[in-house]
């Protein structure tokens, strides 16, 4: 790939590490929260649903900002993580997934609830009767059956997360070899006059990689299609 600067590899490097972190670790925690939300009644579901969704109508700056409020390293959570573990977010690639896992999670959640609100719950019922513990029919019965939707909101996180800019770059700024994303590498160059070749390369390795994810994850529910008719 000599077409590419080593700072446009290392952007792309470090934005692979960070949608993928950020997918795959808010992925337990969607499942639960989508089977929450599909197969749970309790007081407050409605404003717990708005609160898991306001990132998609809030700008990325709103919560880049509230992430740096919070989780700086003057921030109540953020202070006391450092003090206590060492830990820090702020401007840092792991603050970034952070920030993008954030964004993405709502979509990840929602593609979750409906996958599983379609599932047939009599073949649930019937694993019951038959003996099957609530995790043992939840990993063998429910889980399969919402697979398209796992896959589906794990595609859309790391999208999501793949194209961030507003929250991470307010969030972990853009430090070249630390932060400094696809799109915010993007956002860089714009700002240099006559970067439009390293612009449009950038770009095309974003357009590749998202489809290259969308046809991996079409392969994965196709395969476990496949597996569940055999």
């Amino acid at each position: 790939m000599s077409w590419l600067s080593p700072d446009e590899l290392t952007a792309i490097g470090l934005s692979m590490k960070v949608a993928s972190v950020a997918a795959l670790a808010s992925l337990p925690l969607g499942i639960a929260v989508g089977w929450l939300l599909a197969r749970r009644r309790f007081p407050g579901k409605a404003l717990l649903d708005a609160v898991i969704h306001l990132p998609l109508v809030l700008p990325p700056v709103v919560t880049g900002y509230a992430l740096l409020v919070l989780l700086g390293t003057q921030g109540p959570i953020g202070g006391w993580l450092q003090q206590q573990f060492g830990i820090v977010f702020a401007f840092r690639w792991t603050g970034a997934a952070l920030a993008c896992a954030v964004m993405g999670f709502p979509l990840m959640v929602r593609a979750i609830r409906l996958s599983l609100e379609a599932t047939d719950r009599r073949l649930e019922q019937a694993a019951s009767t038959l003996g099957a513990g609530p995790w043992r029919v939840f990993f063998t019965i429910t889980l399969p059956l919402a697979w398209p939707g796992v896959v589906a909101g794990t595609v859309l996180a790391f999208a999501k997360a793949l194209g961030e800019f507003g929250a991470t770059i307010t969030f972990v700024s853009n430090i070249p070899g630390e932060t400094q994303t696809l799109s915010s590498a993007i956002y860089g160059l714009m700002q240099v006059p006559g970067s439009e070749a390293g612009i449009w390369r950038l770009a095309a390795v974003a357009v590749a990689i998202s489809l290259l994810a969308l046809l991996l994850s079409e392969w994965l529910v196709r395969r476990q299609r496949g597996e569940e008719d055999g």
